[in-house]
């Protein structure tokens, strides 16, 4: 029997849309001490012009 589909054939129908992950990094006075705390998150954007758009302000 031969084969129908082969394994590139499989991963071009479930390919999804294409999205980035970016780390931002925030730097945040210390309420105690004065000094800088840096909080770091992940943030799932599809282009990086999205990041201007976006609030990091909380």
């Amino acid at each position: 029997m031969a084969k129908t589909q082969t394994f590139g054939d499989k991963t071009k129908k479930k390919k999804a849309e294409e999205k980035m992950y970016v780390k931002v990094v925030k730097g945040v006075p210390s309420p105690k001490t004065g000094s800088l705390r840096f909080l770091e998150t992940f943030v799932s954007v599809k282009d990086l012009a999205e990041l201007d758009k976006m609030d990091f302000t909380k």
